[in-house]
């Protein structure tokens, strides 16, 4: 088997280096163990950034897809088939809206832009975002994105849009004007080290959209699919956006996004507005379909509600952790020192994968299926990376 420094020489001199260097090459993974080209196993509790919602190799997943791919890979948007329909159906149930139509796309971006786009569709251009928001890397998304570090060697971005604190409602209250296209906003910022605003900030969110007439769009592609223990991330508050944006976990590893419009919202896009040639493939929909299908049958709600509170209860106990934040298992570990990328490190070699979004955040997103055991197997692995730090 061919070592893993000559895997890294083959990315450098073949793969551009917006990624740096991997040092990890992963071969094959079931459930929420992936192995290596070396073959050490490692516990999953990245998901590939909050993507793998099912783990490695799902039966379900694996079943559809085969299943798919050997009757029609794929058609161009000239042209209907069933995944597509049923799935856009089966979104339109989960928010309750039957109004509710969807754009397909292949990732968190893209239904971001599609988004962008959409509010042009009102005739105001102006735009209101967060800082510390995550809403992807091509220019468009990226103009959205609150993240100076990300922003700053690709501008000049898009003029009209501000970026204001996320979670201060009265700063929303301020920017917001009657020639504000849209807000968007994340339920839970995921890139800036999983913060929660305060209770009532989507809710006054929405009553400034509804007052002013701005599109209030909420981009779930992280807290989404099940992650926070809601389809969405956003219901806690009691709130029907006018547009949300899905990806990550929607297509259970395979590349799939969504922008769903509900209400006025859903018939601003006319014929030839936009597209994606991708976008709505058969066999990510027979993916997305077979993991909305596993969410439903196995109650994984219910048990991301569950494994939240044992991790929310067990890791502030441990010696050099300040708090717990996020919902479900979408949760940011803050340390009381910025020990958060030795942390990581730490649990790599142990034979555990997370990610270090700041100094001082470890995030985690296994699978929405993780076992009891593998919890409690993280827990003590957490708790001898902390002693060892």
């Amino acid at each position: 088997m061919m070592k893993a420094k000559n895997f890294e020489n083959r990315w450098g001199n073949s793969i551009q280096s917006n990624y740096g260097n991997p040092t990890l090459t992963l071969v094959r993974g079931k459930g929420s163990i992936l192995v290596s080209d070396e073959g050490k196993k490692y516990l999953d509790f990245l998901g590939g950034i909050a993507t793998s919602v099912l783990g490695h190799a799902h039966p379900g997943v694996v079943e559809a897809v085969t299943k798919q791919i050997s009757q029609l890979s794929h058609v161009s948007n000239f042209y209907m088939h069933p995944n597509v329909i049923e799935l856009a159906e089966k979104l339109q149930q989960l928010t309750g809206a039957k109004e509710a139509k969807t754009f397909f796309c292949n990732s968190g971006a893209e239904a971001n832009e599609a988004a962008l786009k959409l509010s042009r569709k009102t005739n105001r251009t102006r735009i209101v975002a967060t800082e510390g928001a995550f809403h992807g890397r091509t220019m468009g998304a990226l103009s959205l994105t609150g993240q100076p570090s990300k922003r700053g060697s690709f501008e000049p971005l898009l003029p009209g849009i501000s970026h204001v604190p996320f979670g201060d409602l009265g700063a929303i209250s301020q920017a917001v004007t009657k020639q504000t296209a849209m807000v968007i906003v994340e339920p839970i910022l995921g890139e800036a080290g999983v913060v929660v605003p305060p209770v009532g900030y989507l809710r006054g969110i929405r009553e400034v959209c509804d007052s002013t007439g701005t599109l209030m769009v909420v981009d779930c592609v992280q807290t989404g699919m099940g992650r926070t223990g809601m389809w969405f991330g956003f219901e806690g508050e009691g709130i029907v956006p006018d547009v949300i944006t899905l990806a990550k976990g929607l297509g259970g590893g395979l590349p799939l996004g969504a922008m769903i419009a509900i209400g006025k919202a859903a018939n601003l896009f006319q014929a030839g507005d936009h597209g994606s040639t991708f976008g709505g493939n058969p066999v990510c929909c027979a993916s997305a379909l077979a993991v909305i299908h596993e969410i439903e049958e196995k109650n994984l709600l219910e048990q991301v509600l569950k494994h939240s509170e044992l991790l929310k209860r067990s890791i502030p106990l441990i010696a050099g952790v300040q708090e717990v934040r996020g919902a479900g298992l979408l949760l940011g570990v803050v340390l009381k020192k910025k020990s958060a990328h030795a942390v990581k490190s730490i649990l790599e070699n142990s034979g555990v994968l997370v990610n270090a979004p700041t100094e001082n955040v470890i995030r985690i997103a296994p699978p929405i299926n993780v076992s009891n055991a593998h919890i409690r197997k993280f827990i003590g692995t957490f708790e001898l990376a902390m002693k060892e730090i």
